[in-house]
């Protein structure tokens, strides 16, 4: 599991021209699923997600958790994330999970984050062609590995 995390002052996600997410302050979560991944790992990517100190506090200092603030997290899926670049011109994609599997640990991940913190949990559509709107506040952007 990957997830790219982006410290936002608001982000969306349209489908279609109709907006299916929208945060104000909070985090951006690209996340992706390889075939190796399993269940297992999502409690990790939860404690993260929720409790990472990556928020100003009076002092200026990266000591506030997403929770601590009481922002947002928009969860997108990206399969993109499972790429391999290493070879060639063009990513290959072998390591990615099936959509079905995958759709579960997205879809799982996000009720997790649901029932965990009260939070405004929002997210894009699976499997579909998105267009992501945010300002990075920082900019201040993390890579999680699981």
């Amino acid at each position: 599991m990957k997830a790219v995390l982006q410290r936002v002052s608001r982000a969306k996600v349209t489908v279609d021209d109709k907006i299916t997410g929208e945060i104000g302050p909070g985090l951006l979560v690209l996340f992706g699923v390889e075939k190796t991944d399993s269940p297992d790992q999502l409690d990790y990517f939860v404690k993260k997600l929720l409790n990472l100190r990556i928020f100003a506090d009076e002092a200026g200092k990266m000591n506030r958790s997403v929770k601590d603030i009481n922002g947002g997290i928009l969860v997108v899926s990206q399969f993109t994330l499972a790429g391999d670049c290493r070879k060639g011109n063009r990513p290959g994609f072998d390591n990615a999970m099936p959509p079905t599997a995958a759709r579960h640990l997205y879809q799982s991940l996000v009720e997790r984050l649901q029932s965990s913190s009260g939070l405004k949990i929002q997210t894009g559509e699976f499997g579909a062609m998105m267009q992501v709107d945010l300002v990075n506040d920082g900019p201040v952007t993390f890579l999680l590995e699981n």
